[in-house]
């Protein structure tokens, strides 16, 4: 079997390792966007070759979509519409229903399985590809009943082989989730990082004094804004459903904070302790 990567940064090239170490294809052809990433993609072993979409969907068995959300459509459809009956699609995008809409009628709509790796770093690009960055992480595949037997059964050994737990929801309910589990996260680090960055001027002091907590929170605020900035747009509407509910949450705990309400400010903490039970 040969597999096809579009987009060979963290999550295609962090697939490429672990697939070839498990020996599930026989060649692993690569497309990038750019000669540099091609050329580092290639010398870091991640893929056997780099081709052109066209010789890419010619060849491979299997293709993964890797690029960012914004351009996800457009990959998808110019490969469903190149297909031959017997190659099989997916996307690793953190947004589904967006994508899923937009092709829900194309005729080779039942080789496409739509799905998303939860799991990743704060670094892109092919020199961020890392062994084992989906063990025992969770997939969500989405819609799984608009699309062939076939294709679903190759999709979940893959996502198995990769040493992940799987789980099936519809599309929109997966970007619901994604918002209150995933892409606010994502923001509160972005807005925290900038408002450290506003009032601390002192770097010496941030690099000093920037011990386990806040270090764990804003970590991810050094992810690509190319590949986020499209996320949140395409997630807009359950985004900013979370968002207000975060705000209304920091004014309420702004406001026990200034008024001096301490008890009301511990159980308001104690309640949020509730997620230990969750977060082993």
């Amino acid at each position: 079997m040969k597999v096809a990567i579009f987009g060979i940064g963290l999550i295609g090239g962090s697939v490429a390792k672990d697939l070839r170490a498990a020996n599930f294809a026989t060649e692993f052809l690569g497309v990038g966007r750019t000669q540099k990433s091609n050329d580092l993609a290639l010398e870091l072993g991640l893929v056997d070759k780099i081709v052109s979409k066209d010789d890419a969907i010619a060849q491979a068995d299997l293709i993964i979509l890797t690029v960012p959300v914004n351009l996800l459509i457009d990959e998808l459809l110019y490969v469903l519409d190149r297909v031959e009956p017997h190659q099989i699609i997916t996307d690793m995008g953190s947004t589904k229903g967006h994508i899923i809409d937009a092709i829900k009628n194309h005729p080779n709509r039942k080789q496409y399985v739509a799905s998303h790796p939860m799991a990743g770093t704060e670094n892109s690009g092919p020199s961020a590809a890392i062994s084992n960055l989906f063990n025992d992480k969770v997939c969500i595949i989405c819609d799984k009943e608009n699309s062939n037997l076939d294709a679903v059964e190759l999709i979940e050994k893959m996502y198995q082989t990769l040493g992940m737990r799987i789980k099936y929801m519809d599309a929109h309910q997966h970007d619901m989730h994604a918002a209150y589990i995933s892409h606010i996260s994502h923001i509160s680090s972005f807005v925290l990082a900038a408002t450290v960055l506003e009032k601390e001027k002192d770097e010496e002091a941030i690099l000093e004094m920037a011990a386990g907590g806040f270090e764990s929170t804003v970590r991810l605020a050094k992810s690509s804004p190319e590949m986020w900035a499209p996320i949140f747009h395409q997630n807009k509407n359950y985004l900013l459903e979370v968002m207000d509910t975060y705000i209304e949450k920091m004014y309420h705990f702004r406001n026990l904070i200034n008024k001096n309400k301490n008890e009301e400010l511990k159980q308001f903490m104690k309640d949020a302790n509730e997620i230990r039970k969750i977060l082993k």
